[in-house]
């Protein structure tokens, strides 16, 4: 008997393999309204935007940008704005990576700088010392670091700060991000609670206070690398799910799709 001849499977033409489509996300927290951006208060390492020559302002001054801004944030020392093109700028204090640009120009963190984001960004955050940006497609970069009562312990890796954006890997779409002053929390469009960063006072709601101090046994990856804050669901299977998230300097507060509302974190002064 003559050999069967297996017929070779043909690959389909590129043009015929369906292109993975960009899901855009929204959230009733993304700002559209364009405005004037006014800062006043202390400006000595360039947080008022105002240039060298502006340490101090009693009353409210225009910082000048050259885009319509939808969106201002005030870290622990520097400033992030959201342009309505999604185009970020951020002033300050660059000492841990704060602001995600180069500011090896002298004078150049006290006014206004672009940071370089290929992706169109609808939403920003800000820490004492770290900025989230989340994309018009759900991914969340980030740049800067983390601090806890000791120092430094990193941003999405040990020890290790970013002077310019990473991307934050998670496997689904983000539609709204909150900064406390050393934490992250990132709400997901299946109404999931992703936070990461310090969580000595309890803010990430989910590490035990056994292992809040640098994560214990696990180290630092427990606290830096993002993971579900899981709460169990009351009369039904699963878990609760969120419509929105909110940061303190030091605590977490979300509403769930029933309207529950949920707190974690320091409450040395009833805060929860």
């Amino acid at each position: 008997m003559s050999p069967k001849r297996i017929a070779k499977r043909r690959s389909p033409p590129a043009d015929a393999i369906p292109k993975s489509k960009k899901v855009k996300v929204s959230h009733r927290s993304h700002s559209t309204e364009p405005g004037l951006v006014l800062t006043l208060g202390q400006g000595d390492v360039g947080q008022l935007g105002l240039g060298e020559n502006v340490m101090e302002r009693k009353k409210p001054a225009l910082v000048s940008i050259p885009e319509d801004v939808v969106q201002a944030e005030a870290g622990g020392m520097h400033t992030v704005c959201l342009s309505k093109s999604g185009q970020v700028y951020s002033f300050g204090c660059n000492d841990e990576g704060a602001l995600g640009r180069d500011t090896s120009v002298e004078g150049s963190e006290m006014v206004p700088g672009k940071v370089e984001l290929q992706e169109k960004v609808v939403q920003v955050s800000a820490g004492d010392s770290h900025t989230a940006a989340l994309t018009d497609d759900g991914r969340v970069f980030l740049w800067g670091s983390f601090r806890d009562n000791n120092g430094v312990i990193g941003l999405l890796e040990p020890m290790k700060k970013s002077m310019v954006p990473v991307q934050v890997q998670l496997d689904v779409p983000v539609v709204k991000v909150a900064s406390g002053n050393d934490h992250l929390v990132m709400l997901t469009a299946d109404g999931d609670l992703y936070t990461l960063g310090c969580g000595e006072q309890g803010q990430l709601g989910r590490v035990p206070e056994l292992f809040a101090n640098r994560g214990g046994r696990q180290g630092l990856e427990r606290l830096l690398v993002p993971k579900c804050v899981m709460l169990k669901s009351r009369g039904s299977r699963g878990h609760v799910r969120f419509q929105d998230a909110f940061c303190g300097a030091y605590f977490t507060f979300a509403i769930s799709h029933e309207g529950h509302v949920y707190g974690f974190g320091l409450s040395n002064y009833h805060q929860l």
